[in-house]
């Protein structure tokens, strides 16, 4: 699981700087960081939570306030030969955003890379949250499975050439055997021919004179050779186009049965299930969008617990001073931002509390609702699959039929065709009976002979061309078999990293959240605090109508107590500082599986007053090595505690 930072810093720009303007509690304000660590440092209610808030909006996070007196502000991030704008405008009491952030989807960044407090990943496991649902979340399964279908056809496909070759090949020993028959009888029609013209020569020495007279007979025995060749010809072409149509006919018998077996599908589920389907998704679009919102609310009034002056229209004095000093963390009490009344700040945890809880209800509901999603798009895919295989069947069906009738008409052409040379060499045959004399009947015959074994030979030989080619051929065929064979396997590959991909981001992420705890916690040495880790078990459980496989990461926590002995605990024990690290350490492993450096070079951390300052260092430290910009905003005495060397912004 280890990410060389070197590798991903080289095209990466060494520096960015950022323009604000009316986001969080900042009125305008330009700021420049480098790669590395950059420190925001300063005491509470300085507007370092709003800084890292428009860091996100330029990147392009929905997770970002506007200043409560402002009608509109803006975020623009220089980085490299590159200028990144965010506007937020306030309309109807919500805020409409536009312009061309960083990012074109944000989910995986708000995830694992925009770490401030009410970050999901980082509270997920404080909550109780469902790890595994939370770190698959950005994994298109649906796509995946897409992938999957095609490789398995592409592999189907491979398949059929290559048992096709398997065929080829065990028809050669057959072939080479005819080969052999076949140059034998060539070899004997030679001799025998050879024979035949020696001895038609030494009859032709008494005629040579009345050679000229007997040309026209030659020429008819030379038309009866051709014309039983072409019949010959003829029969071969017609017992192809029989052993075609047999072949044809078998292929139709299991088209026919492969067609009794698929359905057109039945218009009525199809429309209902695309009904639903369509409901679901507007239902699952409305949940998330209520839960954008209530996240964003959530972040808003935790800002306004720790940075209230953000949100008053202007900063006002009074005998004690400014304003903002009395809204500090010592106060029991803050001003609404909605309607300028002074509210207790334990009604507001309450509140927050209460989103969380609802925010928490709507992520289980959208979960059922994209398990009853894909359970319909699966079944409405099926039949879909089945009504298209269906369609092609049948057209394949019709395809066979027209091909039996074409080929049925050929050979009902050839029929008449070969009928014809049959008469026409008995009309050949009648003339040279009329021209033979009783004086050259002997030449005659001999002529026959000749021609006969001329005939006979060029058959022979044509049928030898014919195996010969088609060893060749099939030969040919062979020699891609290997090509074949490593297509299959690399398809077959292909596959099994598709079939487990989906594990294999789980098992990658339960394997980076274990090594990375172990490694911090053996660095920041938690009093009797041994090993937290995750165990990744899969059970039987039911999706819509069909039961599948899932997984669930439990996190497991083990102590010792002062004379060494070892007990597990749970999440509920441990203090704030190592349910911090356990969240922090959660959001990393996402960060680091779903290699969300490719996607944003930037982790932004924020409300580490939990840890103490020595921790802090560490964990900057530690996180430094996995990221190319890493933004951390801490109290002024943590932030001395972060070893020099690295940038730090105190006036925002």
């Amino acid at each position: 699981m280890e990410h060389q930072l070197d590798s991903k810093k080289r095209d990466i720009p060494e520096e960015a700087t950022l323009e604000v303007d009316n986001i969080g509690g900042i009125d305008e304000t330009t700021v420049s960081f480098r790669q590395g660590v950059t420190v925001l440092s300063g005491r509470n209610a300085t507007n370092r939570t709003s800084l890292l808030q428009a860091i996100m909006a330029a990147l392009g996070s929905n997770q970002v306030s506007l200043k409560a007196d402002a009608a509109e502000g803006s975020a623009t991030l220089e980085f490299g030969d590159e200028t990144y704008r965010r506007t937020l405008e306030r309309r109807n009491g919500t805020i409409v955003t536009d312009g061309e952030p960083y990012l074109e989807d944000p989910e995986l960044a708000d995830l694992f890379a925009f770490l401030l407090e009410s970050n999901e990943a980082r509270q997920a496991v404080a909550r109780g949250d469902d790890l595994r649902e939370l770190i698959m979340r950005p994994v298109d399964t649906a796509a995946i499975q897409s992938e999957i279908e095609q490789h398995e056809q592409r592999k189907r496909d491979l398949d059929d050439q290559l048992a096709e070759l398997d065929d080829l090949e065990g028809r050669l020993p057959d072939l080479e055997a005819k080969r052999t028959r076949v140059t034998d009888e060539i070899e004997t029609l030679e001799a025998e021919l050879e024979a035949a013209q020696e001895k038609l020569e030494e009859t032709n020495v008494d005629v040579e004179e009345r050679r000229e007279e007997q040309s026209e007979l030659e020429a008819r025995l030379d038309d009866v050779r051709e014309t039983r060749s072409e019949i010959e010809h003829t029969r071969d072409r017609i017992e192809t186009e029989r052993a075609s149509i047999e072949a044809l006919e078998e292929e139709r018998d299991e088209v026919e049965d492969k067609l009794e077996s698929l359905s057109t599908g039945d218009e009525t589920e199809i429309s209902r299930l695309e009904a639903e389907i369509e409901t679901l998704q507007a239902d699952k679009a409305d949940l998330s969008e209520e839960i954008s919102q209530l996240q964003s609310t959530i972040q808003f009034n935790e800002q306004l617990l720790e940075e209230p002056d953000s949100f008053l229209a202007e900063t006002t004095e009074t005998d004690d001073g400014p304003l903002t000093d009395q809204l500090l963390d010592e106060s029991e009490t803050v001003t609404c931002w909605t309607c300028g009344s002074s509210v207790a700040r334990d009604q507001i945890d309450t509140t927050i509390e209460q989103l969380r809880t609802a925010r928490q209800e709507r992520l289980e509901k959208r979960s059922e609702i994209s398990a009853d999603l894909n359970d319909r798009r699966e079944t409405l895919s099926s039949i879909n699959e089945n009504r298209t295989e269906y369609q092609q069947t049948q057209r394949r069906l019709e395809s066979i039929s027209n091909e039996i009738d074409r080929r049925s008409d050929r050979i009902e052409a050839l029929t008449e065709e070969r009928e014809e040379l049959a008469d026409e060499i008995d009309v050949l045959e009648a003339e040279i009976e009329d021209l033979e004399t009783e004086e050259y009947s002997g030449v005659l015959d001999q002529h026959k002979e000749v021609n006969q074994l001329e005939f006979e030979l060029e058959r022979k030989e044509r049928t030898r061309d014919e195996i010969e080619s088609e060893i060749a051929e099939i030969e040919a065929r062979l020699d891609d078999r290997e090509g074949l064979k490593a297509r299959r396997e690399d398809v077959t590959d292909e596959l099994t990293t598709l079939r487990t991909r989906i594990d294999q981001i789980e098992a990658n992420a339960v394997e980076a959240f274990n090594e990375h705890m172990e490694n911090l916690l053996e660095t920041l040495q938690y009093e009797n605090l041994d090993r937290i880790w995750i165990d990744r078990t899969t059970r039987e459980v039911r999706e819509g109508r069909r039961k599948v496989s899932k997984s669930s990461f439990d996190l497991k926590i083990v102590r010792s107590t002062d004379d060494g002995a070892a007990y597990e605990d749970t999440i509920d024990h441990l203090s704030e500082s190592e349910r911090e690290v356990t969240g922090l350490v959660f959001a990393l492993a996402g960060y680091l599986v779903h290699d969300v450096y490719e996607t944003v070079p930037v982790m932004l951390l924020d409300s580490l007053e939990a840890i103490d300052a020595e921790r802090i260092a560490t964990l900057v430290e530690y996180f430094e090595s996995y990221v190319p910009y890493l933004v951390v905003a801490l109290l002024e005495e943590d932030a001395q505690a972060v070893e020099g060397g690295h940038g730090v912004i105190t006036d925002i």
